[in-house]
């Protein structure tokens, strides 16, 4: 007899085998670990064989949890896709809507239009998830986004951009350091002072190599991190200077610790974006969206 396979389960085996932890898995899912691991053993008594293998530094895929990964992400995507087909139907605006934004949108200017968007839709739901800008387009043309924000760039066709916001970069120093003393600072003034890295191979991080290149300086941070909390550690700490979007630096350098000066230069200004699949009709919750955050 053929045993019912739950959607629901088979999304969670998704979610924990991206993820490559139960603990990881659970924590993306909003479900206790202890509830997610029987949901998982019982997707493997419906399928009658075992999908992955638990040990205390996660988890890994036998060849049938590698099949069902494969077929369970197809069967996720179309099961969402009809969801949002079928909310596309109805008057009310509603639904979920999956947004990918890079990390100056996340910081510095997502969280109040969210909020202001989500008292205004309440029953629209914000799937929100951080990457770089390269990820959000690719991430928008795969449809595995409904709307992205990040830097605006040349765009691949079947994308459609509109102006987010304008968040030009600064550069971060201690309070009493040497450079402080300018009123604002070019490019080349930066590169002769040991610098702070953030994101390596980032968007961020390629402009700058490719701006230091123009000017046949190399672009060698001493220290690389992974966010802009960290970058403004380590600049208060004395080891470096660190050139960042204006929204980070007035997110985690805004105390008397902290000195922020403009960093003069035409390509320093940089403008966020928008991109959203070209699609007609659209989600009513996706257009309120973008409606609303258009800068």
């Amino acid at each position: 007899m053929t045993r019912r396979i739950d959607a629901y389960s088979l999304r969670l085996f998704v979610s924990v085998a991206r993820a490559g932890s139960i603990v990881r898995g659970a924590a993306l899912e909003s479900i206790a670990p202890s509830a997610l691991s029987r949901r998982l053993a019982d997707l493997e008594h419906a399928f009658g064989t075992t999908l992955l293998v638990r040990s205390p530094r996660g988890i890994e895929l036998t060849d049938a949890g590698r099949l069902v990964l494969a077929r369970g992400e197809q069967i996720d995507d179309d099961l969402q896709a009809l969801v949002r087909e079928v909310q596309a139907e109805g008057d009310a605006v509603r639904g979920t809507v999956r947004l990918h934004a890079n990390m100056s949108a996340v910081i510095g200017f997502l969280p109040e239009r969210l909020r202001a968007f989500m008292a205004a839709y309440p029953q629209v739901a914000i799937s929100l998830q951080e990457q770089d800008t390269r990820d959000v387009v690719r991430a928008c043309l795969d449809d595995r986004a409904d709307v992205g924000v990040g830097v605006d760039q040349p765009l691949p066709s079947g994308l459609e951009s509109w102006p987010f916001a304008i968040d030009p970069l600064q550069v971060v120093m201690p309070a009493a350091h040497f450079l402080a003393r300018f009123e604002s600072l070019t490019f080349a003034q930066v590169l002769e002072h040991p610098l702070i890295g953030v994101h390596h191979g980032g968007a961020l991080d390629s402009s700058l190599h490719e701006r230091a290149a123009a000017l046949h300086r190399p672009f060698a941070p001493t220290v690389w991190v992974s966010s802009f909390d960290a970058v403004c550690r380590m600049v208060e700490a004395g080891l470096g200077v660190a050139v960042i979007p204006q929204s980070a630096a007035a997110a985690y350098a805004g105390s008397p610790r902290f000195s922020r000066r403009p960093l003069a230069e035409a390509w320093a200004v940089r403008s966020l974006h928008m991109f959203a699949l070209r699609k007609s009709p659209r989600l009513r919750a996706v257009s309120a969206l973008i409606e609303a955050l258009r800068g």
